[in-house]
């Protein structure tokens, strides 16, 4: 009761100062096309940063099998959404993730959810592939972890530079990725057609 009480206050105050920035803008918020939006932006912001109220070493623990398993598991494609945290615009695309299970695995599932969870959160790319990277690692304890991110920033596109067709890609590893094989094996997998 006490979270649905705290949810919808913060909802209320978010309306409030979504009203007054329309205001700012030079926008009367009481005409009929933005009487709501005030509302509506307040729930999508709630619902692009529900990351916070989140655990994403939970989720992993929550599925968490002993398995004799010592190969590359690889979940690729998993799409995303974010928010720049320097301009509260969207960044977008896909993270490949690979670990190589030292006595563990985790339901395939939970590897979406953990970049579900840091990707609605306001973020840099660098952190969310970091943060991503180092809670599998600790979660699971594998043999080594690596995560790739290819992303387009809206922040690049609609402002700015205004480069429309740029992707940013970053990249981080432990453990059996830090060797060059690993690593390229890892690559060229993503970077084949799925079947």
């Amino acid at each position: 009761m006490e979270e649905t009480e705290n949810k919808e206050c913060v909802q209320r105050e978010l309306e409030t100062r979504y009203r007054d920035i329309l205001e700012l803008l030079g926008e009367d918020a009481s005409r009929e096309g933005l009487q709501k939006t005030p509302y509506r932006v307040a729930k999508a912001m709630q619902t692009l940063t529900r990351g916070y109220a989140e655990d994403p070493g939970e989720v992993l623990n929550s599925a968490k099998f002993k398995e004799a398993y010592r190969h590359m598991v690889i979940v690729k494609d998993i799409d995303f959404f974010s928010l720049c945290e320097h301009h509260m615009l969207p960044f977008y695309g896909k993270v490949h993730v690979a670990y190589i299970p030292n006595g563990y695995i985790t339901g395939l599932s939970k590897i979406a959810r953990v970049v579900d969870i840091f990707s609605h959160r306001l973020q840099v790319q660098e952190r969310m592939t970091l943060q991503i990277k180092e809670c599998i690692q600790e979660a699971l304890n594998p043999l080594g972890v690596m995560v790739v991110v290819e992303a387009r920033h809206m922040c690049m596109q609609m402002r700015g530079v205004e480069k429309q067709n740029s992707v940013t890609t970053t990249s981080d590893f432990t453990g059996a990725f830090n060797q060059a094989k690993t690593r390229e094996e890892f690559l060229d997998l993503i970077h084949r057609d799925t079947p």
